[in-house]
């Protein structure tokens, strides 16, 4: 070795090594400025008894140049990851006045028919986030920006089913019309999505008719649904004895079913008294 190589510094020697690209991997490159996220929050778009969609919103500062590749994220509710999902952007940034980025994202926020009930009786509200990164490309280079914004929403509730009118129109002394009005109370701000209303009437202890109502409807927010029933009262339907029955002016009668919808089942069981007109 030449005694100008003896005598040259190690960290010269290595410096020009580097300079020369001689046995040193490339590092991984990065954004020549950092990417900040100046402001960022998560709307609810909209929300059902099971469901919700969320939206969201961020304000990112980063170098010109750079483009908001993608989102990857998690849809959490109540501290429970309910779904993972990726987002295609393609927002370029414009330096230091900040890009406005945003996303959406639906999906269950109830794990199931017994969480649907917890929260129900629980009441209050349920906290629902969206949180990941945020995929910034310039170039070669790529930085992964975190990011996490929630909000609550009151917790989803069940309906309840209810009899909202009833009259017995006595035509003779042996038939009776009962006229029943079902209603499905939704205490939710928003509409509910219903599958069907099961029912079956019992006079005096004995089933005479039964059905379905409400398949495939819905009920608007905070309101109430009303879905007729008519069931006759007649020697046929209830037996020999109604005459006798029809006389007292007094029918005792029940009303049980379910009500379904996604991931909702609620059985209900009504009762009491309903005194009948005057013959027509």
């Amino acid at each position: 070795m030449s005694s100008v190589m003896r005598s040259t510094s190690p960290v010269v020697r290595l410096a020009a090594l580097l300079a020369l690209g001689v046995g040193c991997a490339s590092a991984p490159t990065r954004p020549s400025a950092q990417t900040v996220l100046a402001a960022q929050d998560t709307a609810v778009v909209s929300q059902g008894l099971t469901e919700a969609a969320l939206r969201f919103n961020a304000r990112v500062t980063g170098p010109t140049g750079a483009v908001v590749e993608r989102a990857e994220y998690e849809l959490v509710s109540d501290g429970q990851v309910m779904k993972h999902g990726s987002a295609k952007l393609g927002t370029p940034l414009s330096g230091s006045d900040g890009t406005d980025v945003s996303f959406e994202e639906r999906a269950a926020y109830v794990q199931g028919p017994e969480d649907l009930a917890r929260l129900s009786a629980q009441g209050g509200t349920v906290l629902l986030a969206l949180r990941g990164v945020l995929v910034v490309r310039q170039g070669d280079a790529e930085e992964k920006v975190p990011f996490a914004a929630s909000r609550a929403v009151r917790v989803p509730r069940l309906p309840t089913v209810v009899v909202e009118e009833l009259d017995g129109a006595r035509y003779s002394s042996e038939e009776v019309q009962l006229n029943l009005r079902l209603g499905i109370r939704n205490p939710n701000p928003f509409p509910l999505k219903l599958s069907g209303l099961t029912w079956q009437v019992a006079v005096a202890g004995k089933a005479l008719d039964s059905g379905t109502l409400a398949e495939s409807d819905s009920v608007d927010a905070s309101a109430t649904g009303v879905y007729p029933v008519e069931v006759s009262v007649t020697k046929s339907s209830w037996g020999p004895e109604v005459k006798a029955l029809i006389s007292r002016g007094i029918l005792p009668y029940g009303v049980t079913g379910e009500l379904t919808g996604p991931l909702m089942r609620v059985p209900y069981s009504l009762s009491g008294e309903v005194k009948l007109n005057v013959t027509r």
